[in-house]
């Protein structure tokens, strides 16, 4: 009497793909997308036609009517002034200041990166 040969049981792998990739879809899809480091909702004067895009890398700093942030860390002007004098003095930096914000408020902020030598400034405004 001849055994027959058994055969070789396999799972199949295709669900397993199937539940992989709707996975990988579904993860892509939701996930959300970093367009910049920007902590404060500010909002931005228009862009005027002479001016300039950059996209070095550098510094950004936020100020709003109540809060200052810099790069994307909410920060208080005492501490702000204890960063600025960690940095470089030829160091780029990109001030993004809201429309609302009092006029005092921004001298006090030119003043603070003025002390600290931070002369390579720019400001930033909403492309048109």
């Amino acid at each position: 009497m001849m055994r027959k040969a058994r055969e070789k049981i396999s799972p199949d792998l295709t669900p397993v793909i199937d539940i992989v990739f709707i996975l990988l879809i579904f993860f892509m899809v939701t996930s959300v997308f970093k367009k910049e480091d920007v902590l404060l909702a500010l909002s931005l004067p228009t862009l005027s036609s002479s001016a300039t895009v950059s996209k070095d890398k550098s510094i950004s700093i936020e100020l709003s009517e109540d809060k200052l942030a810099i790069d994307s860390k909410e920060y208080s002007f005492i501490e702000a002034q204890y960063i600025f004098s960690k940095y470089k003095k030829d160091k780029k930096i990109l001030i993004r200041i809201d429309k609302k914000v009092h006029y005092e408020r921004v001298m006090k902020l030119f003043d603070e990166l003025q002390k600290q030598q931070l002369n390579s400034f720019s400001l930033v405004a909403n492309e048109k």
